[in-house]
């Protein structure tokens, strides 16, 4: 193979660790023992290839001297021996060689990258010798049929990071990463003590064993697709840490609202079904003779109370920030003579929630505002399944959209989707109030 099929193979190879590794991430786990010697493999095949690509590129540069013939332009520096000596380069010969220069393809920002994009559009001039290392989102190794270059790994790092972080619902549910374009599994709705599904029987001896089998149904989840399209203008490209502090907060803030969002509400149209439309959701009843926007320690006690006992562990409260001061005035019995309800966060070395009956409260501003259904929800977020696209964030970047405007496009492209597990509630064995992964409140208008 020749250098450019080498580096090819080398991103290649790059690509299928980093899917193996986000895939054990997402599924919590360690890799197999078959996963462990497929990525040991791919690491000497790497190696090789490097070792390959640095024969070849020290062959071509004796090559090169010898067909210049030109020697020796200045004095050399006798307090520096190493002054006249090349710099180090990477397997590609490109840019300066280690690890993290091999993610980012030689670019120290993201707004330098975006700039010799920007740059190699123009008539007439000479792109970037770092792009030629950059796959590009089309076959033409230059510009592409659309001028689209591909951003650079570790840019991409780290926005699904952002996505993922602490404010993020995604990051709390049960996740799942595919290569295709939907995920099919099978579920089981049936509850230990119900008369459908796997049984267990008390037998006497030498009696005939009574037999059941699974009842099991069958969940298919389609991947969504959420984007966003960033035009940037020329002025704003010229400085590079100004064009990277942009893109890599703002486009993250709004793919992590966006998500927020469609996990809470979203219809499951286009877009992930949300704890609020699906059927594992029990909408408790306000009090009798209730005020209008308000909430009270009873609502709390009936929401806990329809809460599936073994998801009260994992379960917090999701609310809108215009709940909190009715929380901090909570008492038990509504009395102001009683305790306090609520527990807020007892400071800088404490929790960063408070809680309620234990269990952290997160605001976020997919609950809906007081008074109104879904300003307060109880949830168990590993009963709501979320599958991403194997890779995460797809980012490229194109002159050509927006060229006679001098602005240049950033595309981010992000494949998901998510329901709850279930589409029913959990019948109790005694009593006739059913049970749920996710509690809410009816609206106190």
């Amino acid at each position: 193979m020749n250098i450019e099929e080498l580096q090819a193979r080398l991103q290649e190879l790059h690509s299928d660790m980093q899917a193996m590794q986000a895939t054990a991430d997402a599924e919590k786990r360690d890799f197999t023992d078959d996963e462990t010697s497929d990525f040991k493999a791919m690491v000497a095949e790497f190696e090789k290839i490097e070792g390959e690509i640095v024969r070849k590129n020290t062959i071509a540069a004796m090559s090169q001297k010898l067909e210049n013939g030109v020697g020796r332009q200045t004095q050399p520096d006798l307090n520096n021996p190493d002054a006249d000596k090349p710099a180090a380069t990477s397997v590609s010969g490109g840019y300066p060689a280690g690890a993290a220069d091999r993610n980012k393809w030689g670019w120290r920002t993201l707004g330098e990258f975006a700039a010799a994009v920007h740059h190699a559009g123009q008539q007439g001039v000479a792109p970037d010798p770092r792009l030629m290392n950059a796959p590009t989102t089309s076959a033409n190794e230059n510009t592409g049929a659309d001028g689209g270059y591909t951003v650079p790994p570790d840019f991409r790092t780290s926005i699904m990071k952002k996505v993922q972080g602490e404010d993020s619902l995604l990051s709390r549910t049960d996740q799942m990463t595919v290569s295709g374009n939907n995920l099919t599994m099978p579920k089981d709705e049936t509850t230990p003590w119900g008369s459908s599904g796997v049984q267990a029987y008390w037998e006497g001896e030498g009696d005939q064993l009574n037999q059941s089998k699974p009842v099991l149904g069958e969940q298919n989840v389609r991947l969504n697709k959420l984007t966003a399209l960033v035009p940037v203008t020329d002025e704003l490209l010229a400085d590079s840490p100004a064009m990277s502090s942009y893109l890599n907060a703002k486009v993250p803030e709004v793919f992590d609202s966006k998500l927020n969002l469609a996990i809470v509400q979203g219809s499951g149209v286009g877009r992930p079904k949300g704890i609020l439309n699906g059927g594992d959701l029990i909408t408790v009843a306000k009090e009798s003779g209730q005020a209008a926007d308000t909430l009270i320690h009873q609502n709390i006690v009936n929401m806990w109370a329809r809460m599936y006992a073994p998801s009260r562990r994992n379960a917090i409260w999701l609310i809108n920030q215009d709940i909190e001061p009715q929380l901090n005035l909570m008492s038990f019995k509504n009395t102001d003579a009683a305790g306090p309800a609520y527990l807020p966060p007892g400071g800088l070395s404490s929790s960063p929630y408070g809680t309620l009956m234990g269990r952290p409260v997160v605001p976020t501003e997919a609950c809906e505002t007081l008074g109104d259904k879904g300003d307060i929800i109880l949830s168990d977020m590993s009963q709501y399944l979320t599958i991403m696209k194997t890779g995460g964030i797809r980012s490229d970047v194109s002159i050509h959209l927006w060229f006679d405007y001098d602005t240049t496009a950033f595309r981010f492209i992000f494949r998901v989707a998510g329901q709850p597990h279930f589409n029913t509630t959990i019948a109790k064995r005694a009593g006739s109030n059913t049970l749920a992964h996710f509690v809410t409140l009816a609206a106190r208008a």
